[in-house]
């Protein structure tokens, strides 16, 4: 298995990115990191954003993209994919109240294996990023093993929150072993800065690493005992100090 690479998660410096976007990269870069995950541009649009990126010397591992932009403009999405040299798009919120029965979330989830695979035409893969709502049970089963199982995995990977899976009540690593290959873009967070938190990560790795489908290791900080990029910093010296 190659090593997975290392990428923010750009809600982590939102405050700094709404004010100056293309100095934030900058910023995130001279830190270590090789790739962001997108989740908006701030001051800038998306093709100068791309620049600020590319200028940078990032990557983008992937892109987080509203349920109502797949819905209603997914040949936008395809074309800022396109523009920022991504593969991945992530669904990163669906609300909770919508979990109202196991027939609505399998609804979803055909929806979402629908929209994956008119992704999956332009060789885009598509995931979707849970909260801790979705590691509760309705009628039965977990809500996201009922949209992961009314959607095939070549549409719909899981982009496993190794944090939200740990408070919505399950174990990461036994999470990680139930999906499987399903799960191939993680985030690895404590809520503050990466170590502080309830989340094994020793455990995490391992079972990433045994399943041997993890692309990449995306950092999020949520909240800050620190100003963001420090958070941000700490938490990626945390990441290597871990031989990652």
């Amino acid at each position: 298995m190659n090593k997975p690479g290392i990428s923010l998660q750009l809600w982590s410096v939102r405050d700094d990115f709404n004010k100056d976007f293309a100095k934030t990269m900058e910023q995130v870069a001279k830190i270590g990191f090789k790739a962001v995950e997108t989740s908006g541009f701030g001051n800038l649009t998306p093709t100068e954003g791309a620049k600020a990126i590319i200028d940078s010397g990032l990557t983008v591992s992937g892109m987080h993209v509203s349920i109502y932009a797949l819905r209603t403009n997914l040949d936008g999405v395809i074309s800022e994919a396109y523009l920022l040299k991504a593969t991945d798009i992530i669904l990163p919120y669906y609300p909770k109240e919508l979990f109202t029965s196991a027939s609505a979330i399998q609804s979803l989830g055909e929806e979402l294996n629908t929209i994956g695979s008119k992704l999956r035409a332009y060789g885009l893969q598509f995931h979707y990023h849970h909260h801790d709502s979705e590691m509760k049970v309705v009628e039965g089963r977990r809500i996201m093993n009922w949209i992961l199982d009314s959607s095939e995995p070549r549409n719909l990977l899981c982009q496993a929150d190794m944090y939200w899976v740990q408070i919505g009540g399950s174990n990461p690593a036994k999470f990680i072993h139930e999906q499987g290959s399903r799960i191939q873009i993680y985030h690895l967070k404590d809520e503050t800065e990466l170590g502080t938190g309830p989340v094994n990560h020793t455990e995490v790795f391992a079972a990433a690493e045994h399943v041997g489908a993890v692309r990449w290791y995306v950092i999020e900080v949520e909240r800050y005992n620190f100003p963001p990029i420090e958070s941000v910093r700490k938490s990626f010296e945390k990441l290597k100090s871990w031989g990652k």
